[in-house]
């Protein structure tokens, strides 16, 4: 039952932090595409680790701390979104999942045109 809450409460919080990300000033972020891939709470909501994702891969670490020097607003203003008793603390992960799915795809893709290679050659 509590961990049925605490995905209800993961999903909420990734869903304000992408509306409120919108709305930041600092040009690290601003200018970066970034995707929120993940929210893990811990069960007593003292911490959440937020996994993101930046389409730009050469932004990446300077909107991860443009992300980090937000974290206070963000977290205040997710405050008042949820009405929790405990806002969680906001950590920053990098989710370079998106990168990893790309890579392989491009390694399943160079397979296949090898293989119709070969066989255009026998």
């Amino acid at each position: 039952m509590a961990s049925n809450r605490i995905g209800r409460i993961n999903e909420e919080i990734q869903k304000e932090l992408s509306s409120l990300i919108r709305n930041l000033k600092d040009p690290r972020v601003q200018d970066t595409m970034i995707s929120i891939t993940h929210v893990e709470t811990t069960p007593d909501l003292r911490w959440a680790k937020v996994y993101v994702s930046f389409l730009q891969e050469e932004r990446a670490k300077d909107a991860l701390k443009g992300l980090k020097s937000a974290g206070g607003y963000l977290r205040r203003e997710l405050g008042r979104a949820l009405n929790l008793r405990y806002t969680p603390e906001l950590m920053w992960a990098l989710d370079d999942s998106i990168t990893y799915g790309a890579k392989m795809m491009k390694l399943i893709n160079s397979l296949e045109v090898k293989k119709d290679e070969e066989a255009d050659e026998n």
